[in-house]
């Protein structure tokens, strides 16, 4: 993983010195909230519904075992004792007190993490696949391109301040998209020309919110080392000409529109014209200085296990959580095991301090010290031997870590919705909660399969519902909570939107007609046909149908 140099540091310890200031003086009075409300903002702190939230910012999902300790060091010492995972692959912790938050940056500068960014019209953290670098399907490891934009972004001196936030993905598999990049501000995707050189399409005006919008195709092949001076050209343009009057029509998505993808593509290649070949351009020098920070761990010369095929004929229940949660490693005699962050009764993505601590020994032990968070709330070892699988089974179960759920119905996204979120129009935890106590059974799940269910409590959209199999939004009808359902959204390549079913149900309604959307599923669907695949065959109609003649 990438190592701070001495300016990746300083730069970081600056920022922390120079937010305790601000905070103090803030707190004497020296500075109003009109006037505190850019900075905090700057550095991570947004003000919830009961106390700050502090989002720290985990670049494209990769973290250190020393690194989830401090982590769980903060959420022991400065909050309630647990942290939350995001969508975009970062931590939040929903109570910290104002006082504590320059403390709190300064644990994290002593590990090389930080809140920059995290917030704010900026761009945010740059996120890519959970597998990256270890799975077989890829050109090659995305996240040393992930790292050059980091650099490249923050305290970009032209992009501070943007008509709305930004957001940038890169994926690299040629088959799957674990990181729902097409909807995104910009999406990359790694590629290879006619000549066998790695280059990127880029996508732009992807996002969800108010106006969800899958990216366009605006390039079909930039070369390696014009990756800079390209996003300098595609900010440039959005930041000219993009809307400030209205933060409704501000993000990036709603300028393509306006202008047409012709249109823009046009207006980037003007700009770009000014800065390719220029400073911006990347050389190969810093291309292999980067790329030396994602080389291979040692890994051992091992064949595939025997000792593993047996542990999975006498133990159903080990083999059901290799089945679900254990995934194919490129290098023979490994694999990727994910430790889902979905057990009952727990909201989904919280993670307690002593959790953080046992999830840091389980990488220390099984996966060469690193760990990573998921766009889909979850940890992934993505180094374990094929060997140390049921060691690793047992240890993860002692800690709530080992649900075999993922990708199932129960392992769904969900923002912290009205428990915490200002924003929101109703509670999301609720909801997921009485979903997961429905369908707790997991012959049933394993049986409907594949099933992304995303719920947000307000059109921000943070839990990814336009893009759930099934979607759950939370709407406010004259004060009180109800909940609107969508179908047939995919965050993977052939990224969709869902479409809504029609007028809104009560919270109490919620699991009985999530149970007739399943059950029309169950009805319509031929032999080992996913819940997406049997929706876009059959279509929305006889969904509908059965959902409000079952429901209401």
């Amino acid at each position: 993983m990438y190592i701070y140099d001495s300016y990746d540091q300083s730069i970081v310890d600056e920022r922390v010195a120079q937010f305790k200031d601000q905070t103090d003086r803030y707190l004497a009075g020296e500075l109003t909230e009109e006037q505190f409300l850019p900075l905090r903002l700057q550095n991570g702190l947004y003000v919830q519904r009961y106390a700050p939230m502090l989002r720290v910012a985990v670049p494209y999902g990769l973290l250190s075992s020393d690194q989830v300790r401090k982590l769980a060091h903060i959420a022991r010492t400065y909050d309630k004792g647990y942290a939350h995972v995001s969508t975009r692959t970062n931590f939040q912790f929903n109570w910290p007190e104002l006082k504590d938050v320059p403390e709190i940056l300064k644990e994290l500068a002593s590990v090389q993490m930080h809140a920059i960014q995290t917030s704010g019209n900026c761009i945010r953290n740059t996120t890519t696949d959970q597998f990256a670098g270890v799975t077989s399907g890829e050109l090659v490891d995305p996240r040393p391109y992930c790292e050059i934009i980091r650099q490249w972004s923050t305290f970009h001196p032209e992009f501070a301040f943007l008509p709305r936030k930004f957001k940038i993905a890169v994926n690299s598999h040629t088959t799957d998209d674990r990181a729902a990049t097409l909807l995104h501000d910009v999406a990359i995707q790694v590629v290879k020309n006619d000549k066998g050189e790695i280059g990127y399409q880029v996508y732009v005006g992807g996002g969800l919110g108010r106006t969800p919008i899958i990216a366009s195709l605006i390039e079909e092949f930039i070369a390696e080392k014009d990756l800079l001076t390209y996003l300098d050209a595609v900010l440039r343009v959005y930041n000219l000409n993009g809307r400030r009057d209205n933060k409704y029509k501000a993000r990036i998505k709603i300028l393509v529109k306006a202008l047409g993808v012709d249109a823009f593509r046009e207006k980037v290649r003007e700009e770009w014209d000014n800065l390719k070949d220029g400073p911006g351009t990347i050389t190969q020098a810093e291309l292999d200085r980067v790329k030396g920070h994602f080389t291979a761990p040692a890994y051992e010369t091992l064949e595939e296990s025997e000792t593993l095929k047996a542990q999975l004929a006498e133990n159903k229940a080990f083999s059901n959580w290799y089945n679900r949660n254990v995934s194919e490693h490129k290098v023979k005699g490994y694999a990727i095991a994910t430790l889902t962050l979905k057990k009952l009764g727990t909201p989904p993505g919280d993670i307690t301090d002593t959790q953080l601590d046992a999830s840091a020994d389980l990488a220390d032990k099984f996966s060469f010290g690193e760990i990573r968070s998921t766009h889909e709330q979850n940890l992934v070892l993505a180094d374990v031997k094929q060997d140390e699988l049921f060691e690793l089974w047992q240890a993860a179960k002692a800690q709530g870590f080992a649900t075999p759920n993922l990708g199932l119905l129960t392992d769904m996204i969900c923002c912290p919705g009205g428990d915490f979120c200002a924003l929101a129009n109703a509670k999301s935890i609720p909801v997921a909660e009485a979903l997961q106590a429905k369908f707790d059974n997991l012959d049933y799940l394993h049986d409907l399969g594949e099933i992304d269910l995303n719920i947000s409590g307000c059109m921000n959209a943070c839990g990814h519902h336009h893009i759930g199999h099934i979607g759950i939004l939370g709407v406010d009808k004259k004060g009180e909570e109800f909940y609107q359902v969508s179908l047939g959204g995919d965050a993977g390549p052939d990224a969709s939107l869902g479409k809504i079913l029609g007028p809104s149900f009560a919270r109490v309604q919620m699991p009985a007609v999530i149970e007739n959307v399943l059950n029309t599923y169950v009805d319509q669907r031929i032999d080992g046909e996913r819940f997406i695949d049997t929706y876009r065959r059959v279509g929305h109609a006889i969904f509908k149908e059965r959902a409000y003649a079952k429901s209401n």
